[in-house]
């Protein structure tokens, strides 16, 4: 049961086949059990969560419905506030932070019946290092390996099946990595789709809070619980949120999916490649047309995220950096998030503008590309699984660094939807992961792009032996 897909479990559920306080308990247990050897979550709210359990089931059998995740058991990375509940984004300096309230986000998923078992580990600051006093998430599938960036926690609790969900935070790759990773899926939604009121910033005009599960459909229907405006976030759209769920099953003949061979391909190695023209015969055999497109500005948008984003990190943190650094990692390593902050204070006005309007540019870019195609097809990284060695050494160098997010710091400067799914296995047996990319605001496409994806294929289904 703890692998079960999060709608399947929702059915029986509704149907009265499956008991939400039970179903908890057997999470619970299963966290007790398996995340000493994953280390997945900073924080488990076993108390809350019964409490919460024991309320959903009364509600149910008194024939309140509120929807699919009513009595299911998901978590949230711990940068996301939960009011009573430590809230550490991944750092020391925050180690004692308790928010008097919740994130809208966790607000919502209270509101649908969802089940909170808990605050899932991070990155420090949700940056790509962790912090040197945290024990980083291990990777479910082979401890030696890699779990990805920032929503390790998340990737590594979904994978494992320590809960049916979880939420996670991009703003240079940090649902997409460690959903590609851990061999999930994730939801990078349209920046704006979601509100950020109540979550540590990274970069406020970069970071996305999304959801990462088993499947599109369930990662679909996470989504439409937290999606839409909120009067405590100007920036969270008006768009009215669709019934993500509404159109799954339907053909996808006829879709046109762009695809840039030459950004695809260039310092790509060849399990990678293999995996994404896999993807491709699978896209035509259901129906979809594969265009060749050319997306511009791709490296040199990439190569401005670090110090663009550096300079929205110093400000998130001009609180306590530099006053407090010694409570931060290390500055000078480069994935470290005061490697991040430093160089970010001395940006200039005239460096920020121009880096600004580069990103109007490359923003504007990717939708002329887009108006021929409906979604882009792209690797998340430009190789398979790193091992903890080969994360370390990248790590380490700013320029292999930098060249790694090549396929994901673009889209969070545009802001576009990007959906992550597992696309099979490398020669090491470590799960592999692609993305398509939509128009924003499309996430309804990706969705069902992606469940369409996922019933022509079974990658999404397997999981670690724990």
């Amino acid at each position: 049961m703890h692998y079960a897909n999060l709608l399947d479990v929702a059915a029986r559920i509704y149907a009265g086949e499956l008991s939400p306080v039970e179903l908890t308990e057997a999470i619970l247990e299963r966290i007790g059990l398996v995340d000493p050897v994953v280390g997945s979550y900073a924080t488990v709210t076993a108390d809350a969560a019964a409490a919460q359990a024991r309320t959903a089931e009364a509600e149910l059998k008194a024939g309140r419905y509120r929807g699919p995740l009513h009595g299911v058991p998901i978590a949230v990375k711990d940068n996301i506030f939960t009011a009573g509940i430590v809230t550490a984004a991944g750092t020391a300096i925050h180690s004692g932070h308790v928010p008097s309230y919740d994130a809208t986000v966790v607000q919502r998923l209270s509101a649908a019946g969802a089940i909170l078992l808990g605050k899932l580990q991070l990155t420090e600051g949700a940056f790509a290092e962790h912090h040197p006093s945290v024990t980083p998430p291990r990777n479910p599938w082979n401890p030696g390996y890699w779990s990805g960036a920032s929503s390790s926690g998340s990737g590594v609790a979904v994978a494992a099946g320590l809960g049916f969900g979880a939420l996670g935070t991009d703003t240079g790759g940090s649902i997409r990595y460690p959903s590609a990773a851990n061999g999930v899926t994730g939801i990078k939604p349209t920046w704006g789709r979601v509100s950020r009121y109540g979550v540590f910033a990274l970069a406020a005009s970069l970071d996305h809070i999304g959801p990462m599960a088993r499947s599109a459909a369930d990662a679909g229907a996470i989504l439409g619980v937290i999606a839409g405006a909120d009067p405590h976030d100007p920036t969270a759209g008006p768009t009215p949120v669709p019934d993500y769920l509404d159109g799954l099953g339907a053909p996808i003949g006829g879709l046109r999916v762009g695809v840039d061979r030459e950004y695809n391909e260039t310092r790509v190695d060849s399990a990678t490649i293999r995996m994404l023209d896999d993807v491709v015969a699978a896209l035509r055999r259901m129906g979809a047309t594969i265009v060749e497109v050319t997306l511009a500005g791709t490296d040199a948008i990439n190569a401005l995220w670090p110090r663009y984003a550096g300079v929205e990190a110093a400000l998130a943190h001009h609180e306590t950096f530099p006053a407090h650094a010694s409570e931060y990692g290390p500055v000078d390593t480069p994935g470290s998030i005061a490697g991040l902050i430093a160089p970010g204070h001395s940006v200039s006005g005239i460096e920020l503008m121009r880096a600004h309007h580069q990103r109007l540019s490359f923003t504007g870019e990717v939708t002329r590309t887009m108006r021929d195609v409906d979604v882009l097809l792209t690797p998340v990284q430009p190789t398979t699984s790193l091992t903890l060695a080969q994360k370390d050494a990248l790590y380490a160098d700013a320029d292999s660094l930098i060249d790694f997010l090549r396929f994901v710091t673009p889209f969070d400067m545009s802001g576009n939807p990007t959906i992550t799914l597992p696309g099979g296995f490398g020669e090491d047996d470590m799960p592999l992961g692609f993305q398509f990319v939509g128009r924003p605001y499309d996430e309804e496409l990706l969705i069902r792009l992606g469940d369409a994806y996922q019933r022509e294929s079974d990658w999404h289904l397997r999981h670690p032996l724990l």
